[in-house]
């Protein structure tokens, strides 16, 4: 068991305004979700003297302009009146969103810093309009380098191509069918109907919404993938003492675990690798916690693209290999059911947060914050990102230290 379990907490939560059409630059979204998780802590923001994010922007040929695409702890540093000494940040470019978390609980118990201020802020792109020129660059390049050389030639120049692949051979090789998607898709809508701040709070959808959208790449549909958005999530995280003496219930880090599994180098990975690496971090995520899978009330289970969350299922522990496809059925991953999954509606219904908004309700969940989504009792929740195949990262929260 970690000896850190239980010293540090989350204390504060906020959000920008999640959207597909933003009013304001992405600096700015992630400058108003930043106050507001300082004041959700009862802070004032010269208290806050430690930074960190995990900034990389979700998509291909971004240009990593701050404030525009990314939001970099510089940004931050320069547009919101922190402690005039910042004694603390950090800056990850590897594994997912709760990678800079364990880095600020790391620096707190090492007594780096007091109060750290985290954020992810999003940035979708915005589509081109009907008519518009496409030029060259547009289209891209016309040769492949690199890996994309054995790969662009035949049609496969998309990460959901890759899921798609993996998720194909689960069916075969287990007898799965796209019913297993459609529950967690359906459930994941479900439990965004009672989230505000969801991009999907109002559209409700039906299993013939799910069955007859278009495909992205068979047999993924558009329901498959994550709502891609603009906004920010950010939160407070300090000691556990510190914690109890601000205004709200403390959310205790009880665990975490990193994916830093060696991995073979291919072109694209299936689905052995996806169970192989997400095997790796949940028992890194188990071990440091000293609690397991049973003892969950609630599992946010990344969700970017949607059989990533089957996966985590099983690689977890929550259910065998091979039986994440019948474990999601007959309202088991329901709010009301044997393990409530995604119960703010995850990347699908949420939107993209890259994990963000898994954590924030982790912490909702155990504070008895959740309102409507609430899961009575709920003492111990993980928050689990990335997809299994890739370094993702995990923590656990506990309602009691």
């Amino acid at each position: 068991m970690w000896e850190g379990r239980g010293k540090t907490a989350i204390a504060g939560i906020g959000y920008s305004e999640i959207t597909r059409r933003p009013q304001k630059p992405l600096g700015l979204l992630a400058a108003d979700a930043c106050r507001a998780a300082i004041d959700d802590a009862g802070l004032a923001p010269e208290q806050v003297d430690g930074l960190a994010t995990y900034p990389e922007s979700p998509f291909a040929g971004a240009g990593n302009r701050d404030g525009e695409d990314v939001v970099s702890v510089a940004f931050i540093l320069n547009h919101l009146a922190l402690a005039p000494d910042l004694r603390w940040y950090a800056q990850i470019e590897t594994g997912m969103i709760a990678s800079p978390l364990i880095e600020a609980v790391n620096a707190l118990i090492a007594g780096a810093c007091e109060y750290v201020l985290i954020w992810r802020a999003l940035h979708r792109p915005a589509p081109r309009a009907a008519g518009a020129s496409v030029t060259a660059a547009s289209r891209g390049a016309p040769r492949a380098s690199g890996d994309a050389q054995f790969l662009a030639p035949y049609g496969c120049a998309s990460i959901v191509q890759t899921h798609a692949l993996a998720w194909q051979r689960y069916m075969h090789r287990y007898g799965a069918t796209r019913d297993a998607l459609a529950a967690l898709a359906l459930n994941s809508r479900r439990n965004a109907n009672l989230n505000p701040r969801a991009f999907f709070h109002r559209e409700p959808m039906t299993r013939d919404d799910y069955f007859n959208s278009r495909w992205i790449a068979e047999p993924l549909c558009l329901f498959d993938c994550d709502v891609p958005v603009d906004g920010c999530v950010a939160m407070i995280v300090t000691t556990a003492d510190r914690a109890r003496d601000l205004r709200n219930p403390p959310a205790f880090i009880a665990g975490y675990g990193q994916n830093t599994a060696r991995r073979r180098t291919l072109l694209y990975y299936t689905l052995d690798d996806y169970m192989a690496c997400g095997g790796s971090l949940a028992r890194k995520l188990w071990s440091s916690a000293g609690l397991g899978p049973r003892e969950m009330d609630a599992a946010q289970l990344y969700d970017g693209f949607n059989p990533s969350t089957l996966y985590w299922l099983e690689a977890a522990g929550f259910c065998a290999e091979g039986e994440g496809a019948s474990f999601v059925q007959d309202g088991r991953i329901a709010l009301d059911g044997e393990l409530p999954v995604n119960t703010f509606g995850g990347s699908l219904s949420e939107g993209r947060m890259h994990g963000m908004g898994h954590i924030a309700e982790a912490v909702r969940q155990v504070t008895g914050a959740a309102g409507p989504r609430q899961i009575p009792g709920a003492a111990a929740v993980c928050a689990i990102d990335g997809s299994p195949m890739l370094r993702g990262s995990a923590i656990v929260v506990t309602r009691d230290p």
